[in-house]
């Protein structure tokens, strides 16, 4: 893929960027390498107040940032504003934390003082997706840079303004050079990155196959990662549900970022109870939805990242029509320029199907009917899948199986799954492995050093 600004609402290309030369990469490992010996003496004070400098940058300029976003990747403008606000969140929580959640912790043994201090690891290389490109990237940055690492963010090839503008927001903040910087190459050149010796650690969001290559790289090099992947979530449904907020809270989260979110609710599993009056009142909402501009205050709906995305979508929902499922309403790419298609709803899919399987990475929901609550955590479970859920019911037995059973990274109960930098986030299964966010995020790129005095 070209590293390129491709308008998803016009399909005009707005510019294009040369990749990095092998020597320009070597001048980048250097310096984060160089930098590294220096900031990582400097104090948690220190690194925090950096961190609220970045955060009064975002917020100050969330309106000219979230613009960038819009124009590559398609969100609404209002989605992509209140990102960047979010990732000046991210920033604040962790530069008013940080400093607590990596002090040296003690441990009782007798006659002597020993402790773990975290320290940090050095170089750390950011495998980031355009689907947050601020956020995704914010939430690796803040407790990784807070912890005395250096970041080397390779974006997605599609949204290399918003690489540099994030780029740009922590050198005006005030972070040393070398601390921060973008790599703007090509996906191949990943592998070789985490190969040099430079490198200290790799964490990357994105596809399962994306993932198998970088944690195969990773392990070859005795390097820590983390790897946050897909997901097919699954938003079971029970009779003692509110229906009303169930439906409100399965569109909210189907359609989140136009669809495309690793924890969007996607596989809507509801009792045979209500599966009838669920399906119906979600199928309505779906259909009312406006799609268009999504610079437009009115637009609920933007289009898929590329058209290449809107390809991928339709073959994987042809595929399960064809295998036998129900098509509701949807289903076919919207006319006209632009990367767009329709909410879409589908019912009765058949095992083996793409719709068994497969993540839809598009706003499209899949609608299966459980017998009752052993059938439900079945087909919950039968996913390659284990990234989030959430489930339905006031009745505090199903509630327990529910998060006891279901075989995922995060449960959620009368809610739908968030990304928030207080709790813990990522996956099990084929959706990753390790943990952003709160204390595990602070803690993913350090060194646990014992130390024994006696």
């Amino acid at each position: 893929m070209a590293i390129a600004t491709v308008n998803p609402a016009t399909g005009e290309r707005v510019r294009e960027f040369d990749p990095l030369t092998a020597d320009g990469i070597e001048d980048k490992l250097r310096r984060a390498a160089e930098a590294f010996s220096s900031y990582r003496k400097t104090s948690f004070a220190e690194r925090a107040g950096l961190l609220r400098r970045a955060a009064d940058i975002l917020e100050d300029e969330a309106d000219e940032l979230g613009r960038l976003a819009t124009l590559e990747m398609g969100k609404t403008h209002a989605a992509a504003i209140a990102e960047v606000k979010k990732s000046a969140a991210g920033c604040r929580w962790y530069a008013d934390r940080g400093a607590d959640m990596l002090a040296d912790e003690p441990w009782p043994v007798q006659g002597a003082r020993v402790f773990t201090r975290y320290e940090p690891l050095g170089p750390v290389l950011a495998v980031m997706p355009w689907n947050f490109p601020y956020w995704q990237v914010f939430r690796f940055a803040a407790p990784a840079l807070m912890a005395g690492n250096t970041g080397l963010l390779k974006h997605a090839s599609n949204v290399p303004q918003v690489a540099l503008a994030i780029e740009d927001v922590l050198r005006r903040a005030g972070f040393p050079e070398g601390v921060f910087q973008t790599l703007l190459v090509p996906s191949s050149a990943i592998e070789d990155l985490i190969g040099d010796e430079r490198i200290r650690a790799v964490t990357l969001t994105g596809s399962e196959p994306a993932g198998r290559e970088v944690g195969a790289a990773a392990g070859r090099n005795v390097k820590t990662s983390v790897l946050e992947l897909g997901g097919s979530d699954a938003f079971v449904v029970m009779p003692s549900a509110d229906l009303g907020k169930a439906v409100e809270a399965g569109v909210n989260s189907r359609t989140l970022n136009n669809g495309q979110s690793c924890i969007n609710a996607k596989r809507f599993i509801v009792h045979a109870d209500v599966a009838e009056e669920f399906t119906r009142l979600l199928t309505e909402r779906m259909a009312a939805l406006t799609v268009g501009d999504p610079m437009k205050d009115d637009t609920d709906l933007g289009p898929l990242s590329s058209a290449d995305a809107v390809e991928t979508l339709h073959k994987q929902v042809t595929g399960t029509v064809e295998a036998g499922a129900r098509l509701l309403t949807g289903g076919e790419p919207l006319d006209g320029p632009g990367s767009y298609y329709p909410p879409t709803v589908l019912t009765d899919i058949p095992d083996g199907s793409p719709g068994h399987r497969e993540e839809f990475f598009g706003p499209v929901a899949l609608v299966w009917r459980a017998a009752d609550v052993d059938d439900a955590i079945r087909i919950a479970n039968d996913s390659p899948f284990g990234l989030g859920g959430s489930a339905w019911t006031t009745d505090p037995a199903e509630q327990d199986r529910f998060v006891t059973e279901v075989e995922t990274g995060m449960m959620y109960i009368n809610e739908f799954t968030q990304s928030t930098p207080e709790v813990p986030f990522g996956g099990t299964k084929n959706s990753g492995y390790g943990r952003e966010l709160a204390t595990f995020g602070q803690r993913s790129f350090v060194n646990a050093k014992t130390v024994w005095i006696s």
